[in-house]
């Protein structure tokens, strides 16, 4: 449960998200598109201007009787247009074959009379030299990037030369078979680029010899005809078609628009599926048509999986550190806030400027994320309730257990003096940890149990006696009930190894989202009095002495010193030579005049030994004390500089002794000053 439970299971959850959005499969891919779909869903409607259907539908057939017609009738179609007004006349119909009634003359006439733009068809069967090339330029190398297909099928070759234009028709579907984007160019066959028709439409509105494609090193960037918006494409050429615009179809009047002919009538019309619906290929082409024309295509930026997938990334990041900070009660608020914000942004992006940007995967995403939270939340509450209730019964030495089991006299009131090693840990900077748990009490109380159990274990294990919990501070003392050979070494050992278990424990917190703690600890060893204190009906085993008070002023003290553990001379002198320890100062701590020199310790020097730099920086620190005491300000100041540099694990302790020179050089303590520092806090 522990494992499945952690922060650190959230966070891999989060890395498979984004693996999974880079590698963007179907399922993905799908969320993202319906997600574009209900974009152009919410998009008011709109008519177009310019462009207008001539639809060959049940009608045109009854009247002439059969499909296809003489090519008489398009000839005649095409003039009646042209009489009407028709800025161009557009043919979405393929004439591949020679006319059997013998029309092809008239309609070949007509054609060299006024401007057509007829189609041809992108083919998976032809030959690359089925393509009737026209204008074209272009920068870089396109050819790479294009859709390409073996060949097209084309209109017969007088009706092609006659054309004032002609153009492709290509639809390339999404991984749903949904035709959501067009490519303005395709590559038929090695050699050829062929434009689609809404392109060629545009080269014959404003006759212009070509049409112009720019490739940059990710593929090409934009198209244009003269005249005409710079169109902005992705790699592949393509556009994503704007829906929400209608095209009329066969309105009384034609004057100025563009006419696009095609097939309507049952069994002959070509249909594409698009987001809404199936539309006759030439309705999917006046779309696209219409969509260049605007000047307001829509936009998919080439970063934009990239930075869709860094949006997520951060988003998942904020639940993970905000949770368990602010608790899932204010988090909600928070979730919901992004979500719409998310939401918002991406509507008012395509609504306004026609940009495409996916929040679907994001918010889908965070979904997860939160329920994976709220889960982890519930479950560890629930397993930290049964821990509590099954170590309860632990917080008593084992060794003072047995003892009191074989010795019950000893539960009577009174004591002995005797020399013991006294430890105190706290907390530091607890205000800050308990207002995060102000509305979670149970949750402060399953931090302390996790801070104060691994701690105490390490007292147990050498032999330490658990005198008592204060909140977040732990009193312990070595040498009694029992005697401890070697006490202030175990002590002192204690506290490194609550410093290394410590360094644990913040990892499995900062995992989950939680602060870290730090503590301070101060070892003293001396006389004290220590046996059962209290009254008849209720007594601890504990101590009396002033060298416990000295021991609670060292671990006090410990943070004004930039260090975690603070020794006394006494125990310092006990360890010096199997621990490497280092001289802080001579302090008079708050309510003594009386100075003790202070130490701290690092390590043990079998350990220390790898690390050979620590002896010269010993050295170099004596000589510092030395010149601090003589009130050398300047030298002690370099000195202390050279050695925050060269010996980081001391860099806060020199931070400190530096800003206390500078307030000397402003207060002199004076001649008769001894080095010692009087604390003024406890």
């Amino acid at each position: 449960m522990k494992l499945w439970t952690s922060a650190w299971m959230v966070v891999i959850t989060l890395l498979i998200l984004t693996t999974v959005r880079w590698w963007d499969p179907t399922p993905v891919q799908r969320l993202r598109l319906l997600n574009f779909d209900g974009y152009q869903a919410l998009l008011e409607k709109t008519t177009s201007d310019k462009i207008v259907l001539y639809d060959i539908g049940e009608e045109f057939l009854k009247e002439h009787g059969q499909w296809p017609p003489k090519r008489t009738v398009f000839a005649q179609l095409t003039a009646d247009l042209y009489n009407a007004g028709a800025g161009l006349v557009v043919f979405n119909i393929l004439f591949a074959e020679e006319d059997r009634l013998g029309g092809d003359a008239d309609f070949i006439s007509v054609l060299q009379q006024v401007p057509v733009v007829g189609t041809q068809v992108a083919s998976v069967r032809g030959r690359d030299d089925d393509a009737t090339p026209r204008g074209l330029s272009y920068s870089g190398n396109p050819f790479p990037y294009l859709f390409q297909y073996p060949g097209a099928v084309k209109n017969i070759k007088p009706i092609a030369d006659a054309l004032a234009g002609i153009g492709m028709v290509s639809t390339v579907p999404e991984v749903d078979g949904v035709v959501r984007r067009m490519p303005l160019f395709v590559r038929v066959g090695e050699k050829v680029i062929y434009p689609s028709l809404p392109m060629e439409i545009l080269r014959v509105l404003v006759n212009s010899k070509s049409a112009q494609i720019k490739t940059e090193a990710a593929g090409i960037s934009k198209v244009r005809v003269r005249g005409f918006p710079i169109v902005e494409t992705d790699p592949h050429a393509r556009i994503w078609i704007d829906f929400s615009t209608d095209i009329v179809r066969n309105p009384e009047f034609v004057s100025g628009k563009v006419v696009i002919v095609g097939l309507t009538a049952e069994g002959l019309t070509q249909t594409v599926p698009t987001p809404f619906g199936a539309v006759d290929i030439h309705e999917f082409n006046a779309k696209t048509l219409h969509t260049i024309m605007s000047g307001t295509s829509i936009k998919r930026w080439d970063i934009a999986n990239q930075l869709e997938i860094l949006d997520f990334f951060l988003f998942g990041l904020i639940l993970i550190v905000l949770v368990p900070r602010v608790g899932m009660k204010w988090t909600l608020p928070i979730v919901l806030f992004l979500f719409s914000t998310g939401a918002y942004s991406a509507v008012y992006a395509f609504n306004h400027y026609k940009i495409l940007f996916d929040v679907s995967y994001p918010l889908l995403g965070g979904l997860l994320l939160y329920v994976q939270l709220l889960f982890n939340k519930y479950a560890r509450e629930y397993a930290a309730k049964m821990l509590i209730k099954k170590q309860f019964g632990t917080y008593l030495s084992p060794a003072m257990v047995m003892i009191l089991q074989k010795n019950p006299e000893l539960l009577k009131l009174g004591g002995e003096t005797k020399k013991l090693s006294i430890l105190f840990a706290d907390i530091r900077g607890f205000t800050p940890i308990s207002e995060q748990y102000k509305t979670d009490p149970q949750g402060l109380t399953s931090l302390i149990n996790r801070f104060l159990t691994p701690m105490t274990d390490y007292i147990m294990v050498r032999d330490g006696t658990i005198d008592k919990y204060m909140g977040d501070c732990i009193m312990a003392f070595w040498n009694a009930p029992v005697n401890v050979e070697n006490h202030e070494m175990k002590a002192v050992e204690s506290a490194l190894g609550m410093v290394q278990r410590l360094k644990e424990l913040n990892d499995e917190l900062e995992s989950e989202g939680l602060m870290p703690i730090k503590i301070g600890i101060g070892i003293n060893t001396g006389e004290v009095v220590v046996g059962n204190m209290g009254s008849n009906n209720r007594f601890d085993y504990s101590i009396l002495g002033d060298a416990a008070n000295l021991a609670s002023r060292l671990e006090g003290q410990s943070k004004g010193y930039g260090v975690t553990i603070i020794l006394g001379e006494e125990t310092a002198t006990a360890v010096e030579h199997e621990l490497f320890s280092v001289e802080l100062d001579s302090i008079a701590v708050k309510g003594k005049k009386e100075a003790v020199r202070i130490f701290t310790v690092l390590g043990n020097n079998d350990w220390v030994f790898h690390n050979t730099a620590w002896y010269f920086n010993q050295q170099q620190h004596e000589k510092f004390l030395k010149l601090y005491r003589g009130q050398a300000w300047e030298t002690a100041a370099r000195f202390a500089t050279d050695l925050k540099r060269e010996w980081p694990e001391m860099a806060a302790y020199y931070d400190i002794m530096l800003d206390r020179i500078e307030s000397y050089k402003e207060n002199d303590p004076g001649e008769n000053w001894d080095g010692t520092y009087h604390a003024e806090t406890k």
